[in-house]
């Protein structure tokens, strides 16, 4: 029985939208159903809608139907699940269907389909309408050219152009008026159909169809009474907006590139291993047929079909695609490795745990077109202030028609000023503004490593001023490595030979443990090329928490913590008694014959380009403070080396989080970044939460910026970009704005000709396109 709280989500495909104003208008009719909320993209021409189970996906497609606009819901493949479990997605966007998609399938974004379906038809028009157009104008142009009865000829020229170039804006406007909207294309047609007419009365009723008539054409208004006509502006008008729409469309396009290049990273085959022993063999099948335990064969240059483990072989993987790093990752037995990754230099064989949808290349896509559904703070002003726009248009059109009677002027100059103000005035660069630019963006931030989550973020990115850094698996590498040896004579690094020797009985005597700081010893002995492996150990005990003891080549010996040592009746000499005061790394002191022979450090190592990277939070303009569960003195190790001077250790999950919000109540606006879950709380809180890459799940899915590279200085990387991408928006509404406000008047002034405000207009939304474009070299 289904629950009537149940909520599920569906993307559906829009056509039909061409500006702000559109989007406003289908969000608003599904709005109106009960329990729906909706959020639609111009750019990429999708709608992302929550619905409750009482609520039909045919009751939502009618909506938009109602709206003026066509609906669909894109065709769900064979192997694809059932998804009726309470706030499961309907119907996965097409991108995210990795179950039974591959390939070239997946390159079925709605901003690159779209585009590609749309562009075909306005090539079509915008050829033809150019070709009939360019005569019009230069008719109109050069009186020279003005021979008898050419104003006919042009009418013949322009009329196809009007009616047959110009039907999708005249079809959208009726459309939408029909359903009491008017939009964009309501003022490009009742501009367009307004000077066509006026020509048509002229040429008929008027002087303007005698024999030997002539004008000039001016870029402001011009007017005899009866004898003027404004074919090349009504056929030049819809030529320019047709090369300005099918310009958008290629730009959209190329603007998603990003992601349908992330998409086509799966393969579409993969060789399965059926059988045991003797009996194995290869079975080339569809990715559709990979199942999660199932193991599969990459040879060298194959991409990885599925999240998995390696079983056998080893190789150099290239994990760039998610990383942004060219360097190769060195995989054995038991490394887990990532699907649409290369594999370089080996063959491997995988056993697959994560297929389809699950895996991290679809749960990255799945980000990102989230990301692009979203509108930030300026779009929503935008798309409430276009929601009025064109009727106040429509009034301005009018009143300067008034204004240019009532003052004395021809009618045909009232006209003119007229449609250059309806013309001008088109609101489609304000619906553009925030789309495309987080599709750049967020497109980039993929190919980078970086996962933007929404225009959220983006404006919390824009306001933050003070970030706190995690220590561990941050800043730091989060894995415990030999640091230094101290032996009994005091000096440091091991590189005596009493060092050495105590090095090698720590680590015969941390073989069989698995603890961190044991592993970190036997690693440190091996790459010190001891032989160390040659000890034998017998009488083997482990002290829980505390150390080990037992007795190497016939001598009792022990590593531990130094006061476990002393326990046991190991002398602690004086030099390392002051080094043990002194040291902020885990201390294991190593005694043979009742004496402490020397200390061994142990430490979290700092990341590489930690620094640098801090410098860089910095520069930006945020003040960086440490803020980490371990000690204060190795803490306060770690801050001096990265050049911070806030430090707060010894911190609980619970006081991290006390820590934000204390920032906050001083009136901060705080970025939290961490990678585990004790981070989560605090992710959550914070203005913006970022997590690390390698880092938990938890603080993933609290975060506002995932990064996937495992490195300090992805984390500039991603405020840069989301600052860089929250800028262009911004950038992109102000010129949208100040186009319309400064040239609103001049168009009502008479200094614009029509066909010079339908030019502008559509560089308009052009600029914006090219704008929000130069993000992809961010």
């Amino acid at each position: 029985m289904t629950l009537q709280h149940e909520t599920r989500t569906i993307d559906l495909g829009i056509e039909g939208m061409t500006c702000a104003s559109c989007v406003g208008r289908v969000e608003k009719r599904l709005g109106r159903l009960d329990g729906v909320e909706a959020e639609v993209n111009l750019a990429t021409e999708k709608a992302r809608v929550r619905f409750p189970a009482t609520t039909s996906i045919d009751d939502l497609v009618e909506a938009v139907r109602q709206a003026g606009y066509t609906a669909h819901v894109p065709a769900a493949p064979a192997a694809e699940p059932d998804f009726g479990d309470q706030g499961a997605d309907v119907t996965l966007p097409p991108s995210l269907r990795g179950a039974s998609a591959t390939g070239s399938d997946l390159v079925t974004d709605a901003a690159g389909r779209a585009s590609a379906a749309a562009s075909d038809p306005l090539m079509t028009r915008l050829v033809v309408s150019a070709a009939l157009t360019v005569p019009v104008v230069l008719l109109a142009m050069v009186p020279a050219l003005q021979f008898t009865y050419w104003q006919w000829f042009s009418l013949m020229l322009a009329a196809p152009v009007v009616v047959w170039g110009g039907w999708p804006f005249h079809r959208a406007a009726a459309v939408n008026l029909r359903h009491g909207s008017m939009t964009m294309d309501t003022l490009v047609s009742l501009g367009t159909l307004t000077a066509f007419a006026w020509s048509l009365w002229s040429l008929f009723f008027g002087h303007a169809g005698m024999p030997g008539m002539t004008h000039e054409w001016t870029f402001g208004v011009r007017g005899t009474p009866g004898g003027d006509i404004y074919l090349e502006v009504a056929a030049g008008v819809i030529t320019i907006l047709l090369l300005g729409r099918v310009l958008e469309h290629r730009s959209k396009r190329r603007a998603g590139q990003s992601l349908r290049t992330l998409l086509e990273l799966a393969p579409r085959e993969v060789s399965v291993l059926r059988g045991e022993g003797a009996e194995e063999r290869e079975e080339r099948v569809p990715i559709a047929a990979l199942r999660p335990g199932d193991r599969f064969v990459v040879r060298p240059g194959e991409r990885i079909a599925a999240d998995g483990v390696v079983v056998r072989g080893e190789a150099g993987v290239d994990e760039s695609m998610l990383t942004g790093e060219p360097a190769p990752v060195d995989v054995a037995p038991g490394t887990s490795v990532t699907a649409a990754t290369i594999v370089h230099g080996g063959s491997l064989v995988v056993a697959a745990e994560r297929v389809g949808t699950d895996t991290r290349l679809a749960q990255i896509a799945r980000l990102v077109e989230d990301a692009q559904l979203g509108k930030s703070r300026a779009q929503r002003l935008a798309d409430r202030i276009s929601a009025v726009f064109v009727p106040i248009v429509i009034a301005l059109a009018a009143a300067t028609a008034i204004v240019w009677v009532a003052t004395g002027s021809p009618v045909e100059q009232a006209i003119t000023a007229a449609v250059a103000v309806l013309v001008i005035a088109c609101p489609c660069a304000l619906g553009l503004a925030t789309p495309m630019a987080i599709l750049v963006g967020t497109g980039r931030g993929a190919e980078r490593g970086i996962l933007i989550t929404g225009p959220e973020a983006l404006d919390r990115a824009g306001d933050v001023d003070t970030i706190l850094l995690d220590k561990t698996g941050t800043l730091t590498t989060g894995r415990m490595s030999l640091t230094g040896v101290t032996p009994a004579d005091g000096a440091e690094g091991g590189e005596s030979v009493e060092g050495a020797a105590a090095l090698d009985l720590a680590a015969a005597l941390e073989r069989g443990s698995e603890h961190p700081v044991a592993r970190a010893i036997v690693d440190g002995a091996d790459a010190s090329g001891s032989a160390w492996r040659g000890l034998q150990v017998h009488d083997f005990r482990a002290h829980a928490g505390l150390g080990v003891s037992g007795v190497v080549d016939g001598v009792p010996a022990a590593a531990g913590r130094p006061a476990f040592l002393v326990e046991l009746g190991y002398r602690m000499p004086a030099a390392l008694e002051a080094r043990a005061a002194a040291s902020d790394h885990t201390l294991v002191a190593v005694g043979s014959a009742g004496e402490v022979q020397a200390l061994v450090e142990v430490g979290d190592r700092v990341r590489d380009g930690a620094r640098e990277a801090v410098d860089r939070l910095r520069a930006l303009g945020l003040r960086p403070a440490l803020v980490t569960g371990d000690a204060e003195r190795p803490a306060a190790r770690v801050a001096a080396a990265l050049g911070i001077d806030e430090v707060h250790a010894g911190v609980s999950p619970e006081g991290k989080l006390e820590i934000v919000r204390r920032e906050q109540a001083e009136g901060r606006r705080v970025a939290m970044v961490g990678d585990g879950v004790n981070d989560a709380a605090a992710l959550a809180a914070a203005d913006l939460g970022i997590a690390m890459g390698g880092g938990t799940d938890a603080a993933a899915s609290a975060s506002d910026l995932a990064l996937t590279r495992d490195e300090p200085g992805a984390i500039a990387d991603a405020i840069s970009l989301a600052r860089a991408t929250l800028r262009t928006i911004k950038g992109n509404l102000f010129w949208a704005f100040a186009y319309n406000v400064a040239a609103i008047p001049l168009a009502a002034a008479g200094f614009l000709n029509p066909m010079i405000a339908g030019a502008a207009m559509a560089f308009s939304s052009v600029f914006v396109v090219l704008n929000s474009l130069r993000l992809r070299r961010a």
